[in-house]
């Protein structure tokens, strides 16, 4: 066998080789689907002149330097490459085992069908086969010998290399992380459920249309390469202000950074004491004003708190000087016009992901200032400000990166929201890269209409000076947690100075901030603290209504000093957490007023910008 170039060609050969060698049993089975020639010759020209035409377009842009598919990701792939050097594919006795391994399953599978050396006279129909996925449990992976032959050598060699990526010594803990991950990203890659000839049913739903469905699917494919991205739902089953971040309310303050969102009351008493949302900014607010079955916003809102939300504006060339500092400012500034705005002494607040970072340094500011008073409490979902556990994101960040990621926006001063899309989509590549690959375009299937997906896909621009200096400082260094390393606006933060009341959420399957690093918030605040473990991830974690009576969480009513012995003497509640998070805001104060005056957005004497959900969130 001759020694691969690469980790890849040595998959590859391996993945062809049952094609290769057992043919002859099934000759027809990776065949193109018979018909109508000329139906099938039509197909063939449509699809030419769609491809001549997408590269006569590209090349018209290119001339013209007109904004169309973002820049080359050739280089992290160049960089994922030299991670997998550290796999001992290339050693000659790994080559042979692989081999011997792989001939024994051919003959273990074929021999379920009655064929070769180990066959079953039976010859078993849907044979029972070693390995399962779900990605090959239509029964017509396991009908024909060649497709058999084919995912469970797929399955087999997986296994074998996510388990060399695991064992490998690369003697530093980051870069075996970045090994795994770019293991599992070549052997996702290499399904053969992602290559038509390979996959029974795209072969089988190429054969019922007379090829149409790959003509559909390549359409699929040209639009996204046009866009940059890919496509998870249907683009024009959502609205936004219609049936998607359609909680009624006004923007009632704007600066070049943020438009700040006040929502209309649906109770005649509200909480006193009103409640500033800061999302993440690399992400659209409405995440927490998805479909009125499933938005925080809306619910809160009905629970009788006077709700205000930040929506971030996604950054553009005016942005570039943008940093830390600036984000920080921007949320004192929002308090304060709260504050102003109904005439209270403090807000409530709520942080979600890194905007429950910048949260945290906020306070540590505002207490360093004297000002602490301005926050009744503080909520944080699903943030992080001890990155010594960073979860998964961290593969994404080293030197050789970062200084990817700086050319790439060097020209703009501001990163693609895209880069970042690819980067999270990747961290499950199964469930949102490949699974829409087969269906989008080889299946050409239908695009569904799914509000979290759409959510998902409409990416935020970030200033660049201020995301690198978040990677480096945070993720990479980890400064925030240590006492007057970092400051802002000139002020040293030092997170032990807040004694805040905080209410803090993680997800027991996050892998963005994982749980345990979520933790760590409650060993940095001083004040009273209630830690809840909510089922499900970063996303499904926290939107998690009542009404849909889904996963669980935990509380520990215990003091413990450790994730772990948190976890050990929880107790589980069923549902949402949500009741629970308003049963303890109620708690810091309980005290009501009557919904009038500028309780409610827009009304007599009231001068607002536009409605809600603004005009920040839908620039692009």
């Amino acid at each position: 066998m001759t020694q691969p170039k690469d980790p890849a060609e040595l998959l590859e050969a391996l993945f062809s080789a049952p094609q290769q060698l057992f043919a002859q049993f099934v000759p027809n089975a990776a065949a193109v689907p018979t018909g109508d020639l000329e139906q099938w010759s039509k197909v063939a020209q449509r699809l030419q002149t769609m491809w001549l035409a997408f590269q006569a377009e590209q090349i018209e842009r290119a001339s013209a330097k007109l904004p169309g598919t973002w820049a080359d990701p050739g280089q992290f792939g160049a960089i994922m490459q030299g991670w997998l050097k550290a796999l001992p594919l290339a050693n000659p006795d790994t080559q042979k085992r692989l081999w011997d391994e792989s001939v024994t399953l051919w003959e273990g599978v074929l021999g379920q069908y009655g064929i070769g050396p180990k066959a079953n006279k039976a010859g078993e129909e849907g044979a029972a086969l070693p390995r399962k996925d779900r990605r090959f449990a239509d029964p017509k992976w396991r009908e024909q010998p060649f497709y058999a032959l084919i995912h469970q050598t797929y399955l087999m060699l997986a296994e074998q290399v996510l388990a060399m990526a695991d064992a490998a010594p690369t003697g530093d803990p980051a870069k075996h992380e970045q090994l795994k991950f770019a293991a599992r990203t070549l052997v996702e890659a290499l399904s053969p459920a992602n290559f038509p000839m390979l996959n029974p049913l795209v072969m089988e739903k190429a054969a019922e249309t007379n090829g149409e469905s790959l003509v559909k699917g390549f359409e699929h494919l040209l639009g996204d390469l046009k866009r940059g991205q890919l496509t998870h739902v249907d683009p024009q089953a959502f609205k936004l202000g219609e049936n998607i971040a359609a909680t009624p309310g006004k923007v009632v303050h704007e600066t070049p950074l943020y438009q700040l969102l006040q929502y209309s009351p649906t109770t005649e008493a509200l909480l006193e004491v009103p409640l500033v949302i800061f999302p993440p900014w690399i992400n659209r607010f409405y995440i927490l004003d998805l479909s009125p079955q499933k938005s925080f916003i809306r619910w809160a809102v009905e629970q009788g708190v006077t709700v205000f939300v930040v929506s971030w504006k996604s950054a553009d060339e005016s942005m570039k000087d943008l940093v830390w500092d600036d984000y920080i400012a921007a949320q004192i500034e929002a308090i304060d016009t709260v504050r102003a705005r109904l005439a209270v002494k403090s807000v409530h607040t709520i942080g979600y992901c890194v905007a429950g970072t910048t949260l945290a340094a906020t306070l540590a500011l505002l207490a360093r200032r004297g000002q602490a008073d301005k926050v009744k409490s503080a909520t944080f979902f699903t943030a992080q400000v001890d990155f010594s556990q960073p979860g998964e994101l961290k593969v994404f960040i080293d030197d050789q990166q970062l200084a990817a990621l700086e050319k790439i926006s060097a020209e703009t001063g501001y990163l693609d929201g895209r880069y970042m899309s690819a980067a999270f989509n990747l961290l499950r590549g199964n469930d949102l890269v490949w699974n829409y690959v087969v269906n989008n375009y080889l299946l050409g299937g239908d695009y569904p209409a799914f509000d979290l997906l759409h959510w998902n896909g409409d990416v935020t621009n970030l200033p660049a000076k201020w995301h690198m200096s978040y990677l480096k400082d945070l993720y990479r260094d980890n400064r925030l947690v240590v006492p007057d390393s970092l400051s802002a606006g000139g002020t040293p933060i030092d997170l032990t100075r807040i004694e805040t009341p905080a209410y803090i959420q993680a997800g027991r399957e996050d892998h963005i901030a994982p749980a345990a690093s979520v933790w760590h918030l409650m060993h940095h605040l001083r004040g009273p603290r209630q830690f809840v473990l909510a089922g499900s991830g970063h996303i499904a974690g926290v939107v998690n209504p009542p009404s849909a009576k889904k996963y669980q969480y935990w509380t520990n009513a215990e003091q413990v000093d450790s994730f772990a012995d948190f976890v050990a003497g929880a107790s589980e509640t069923p549902g949402s957490w949500w009741p629970h998070w308003i049963e303890w805001l109620r708690t810091q104060n309980s005290a009501e007023t009557p919904a009038k005056g500028k309780r409610v957005p827009g009304g007599k004497g009231d001068s607002v910008l536009e409605d809600a959900p603004g005009s920040y969130v839908k620039s692009r």
